[in-house]
């Protein structure tokens, strides 16, 4: 990845290393062009997260979106946490299978956002 992103990585991984049991070894990136552009309900579950707790880092660059969670087993959304330049959210444990999360549509004026993901060897 760019030298910046190896950074962060290797800096996430370093401060939840006791945690996390193993270095993050990839950084995704997901762009939110405006409002339109949304993410639906999912838990990241599939290959290893499917079964064993484990570790997600988001950080997002660019104007503010709200990422919301709700339980697995659907309705609405408990908790939203709207996300601006430079913040991090690090999803453990069994978030991942316990919970759903979302970045959804929105009708504000909003401009382009992107979602860095770094995540450990097998969980997407």
């Amino acid at each position: 990845p760019h030298p910046a992103l190896a950074e962060a990585r290797d800096t996430l991984g370093a401060h939840y290393a006791a945690e996390l049991g193993e270095p993050f070894v990839t950084a995704g990136l997901c762009l939110y062009r405006d409002g339109r552009d949304s993410v639906a309900w999912h838990g990241d579950r599939t290959g290893r997260s499917a079964h064993h707790d484990t570790m997600v880092a988001i950080l997002s660059v660019g104007d503010p979106r709200d990422l919301a969670f709700r339980p697995r087993a659907g309705g609405p959304a408990r908790l939203r946490l709207p996300l601006g330049h430079g913040d991090l959210v690090v999803m453990g444990g069994s978030c991942q299978r316990t919970w759903e999360h979302a970045v959804p549509k929105t009708s504000r004026a909003v401009g382009p956002r992107i979602s860095v993901q770094f995540r450990p060897r097998g969980v997407r």
